[in-house]
């Protein structure tokens, strides 16, 4: 009988690992394929020849301007602030055991949103100054809900409501600052809100690269804490994890990679409130989904951007497209955590 379960339960193993793999390189494909997209499709369609061609370095007349210069650090931003977007919102709503807790609904990418705007408008500063304020915003912005949310007991309902009354604040703000700025300034500001890929360069995308690459390992190596944290903090302690070390972790390699990546692109749009159930449902439980869920990110925003360019006749933002599917499934979640009391 012993034999038997255990046979059974190496079963359901390999049956997940299975599916894992399979998942996560279907996920990949289809992230390299639209990054593929992205470098060929434009005012002109070159073929893949010629943009291997110009990404190895040669002369391409035409195609070195229009890959090299315009859609190579589009595709670029689009995969790292996709993938940022999606492991972070997937690590705050696993974190905190709800969907409503991710960086677009508590306040967190609209602190990051003020701080940059302030910076823009204000202070007519640097890309490289407005992401550092991103940073900082995002990070303040984080301590100020959760030591509003902590009281006597931390209370996970306490954290939305406060984080979604601190975001109606800082839109106030970004509202205002928009209002006594000036002219000249405007422009790029709501260009920046919209969440968009316009206009990137290649050099201004560093930080937000390095940043990536640093606390993307630091996630996927707490990715099985994070799990054990979904069951409960006495759980998980049982388990012998660092609960607050973890929680802390996580929190600031999180809101790092979303703060820099909202420095670069603007809030696209529920991307981070979008991957993680995305991810979920695709992967169903079993390992940590922040790759797929970061991967999911990527598939949303490159598509996205690909859709608002090429789809209309008018173009639009990235983000634009990404709130259009988002705002139906928040209403969605609404009403049916409201029905379970979730709220």
């Amino acid at each position: 009988m012993m034999n038997e379960t255990l046979q059974l339960i190496r079963t359901a193993r390999s049956r997940r690992f299975r599916r894992f793999v399979l998942m996560t390189s279907l996920l990949c494909l289809i992230s390299f394929a639209l990054c593929c997209l992205m470098l060929m499709l434009g005012n002109t369609i070159y073929p893949v020849k010629d943009v291997i061609r110009v990404l190895l370095g040669e002369e391409v007349k035409g195609a070195s301007f229009a890959v090299g210069t315009i859609r190579l650090p589009r595709m670029v931003a689009g995969l790292f602030a996709g993938f940022a977007f999606g492991a972070g919102g997937y690590v705050f709503q696993t974190m905190l055991r709800n969907p409503l807790a991710n960086p677009n609904v508590i306040g967190i990418t609209t602190g990051a949103s003020a701080a940059a705007v302030f910076c823009i408008v204000i202070l007519h500063a640097s890309l490289t100054m407005t992401s550092i304020a991103a940073v900082i915003g995002g990070l303040y912005t984080v301590l100020v809900i959760y030591v509003l949310a902590k009281g006597n007991s931390f209370s996970i309902g306490r954290l939305i409501l406060i984080g979604i009354g601190i975001q109606a604040m800082l839109n106030s703000v970004i509202s205002y600052l928009l209002l006594i700025g000036s002219q000249h300034d405007l422009p790029t500001a709501l260009r920046w809100l919209s969440g968009s890929l316009n206009g990137l360069k290649m050099e201004t995308l560093y930080p937000m690269i390095i940043t990536v690459s640093i606390f993307s390992p630091i996630l996927m190596f707490y990715g099985r804490r994070l799990e054990m944290l979904e069951l409960g903090d006495q759980t998980a302690t049982s388990l012998g994890v660092n609960v607050n070390l973890t929680r802390i972790v996580l929190i600031i390699s999180s809101v790092m990679m979303i703060a820099i990546a909202t420095a670069t692109t603007g809030p696209i749009a529920f991307v981070a409130f979008l991957s993680g159930p995305i991810a979920n449902r695709i992967m169903g439980s079993g390992y940590s989904n922040i790759v797929p869920a970061g991967l999911v990110g990527v598939i949303l925003v490159l598509a996205g951007d690909l859709i608002g360019q090429h789809a209309f006749e008018a173009r639009y933002p990235a983000g634009v497209i990404t709130g259009v599917l988002g705002a139906p499934y928040l209403l969605y979640l609404l009403v049916r955590l409201n029905r379970k009391g979730g709220l």
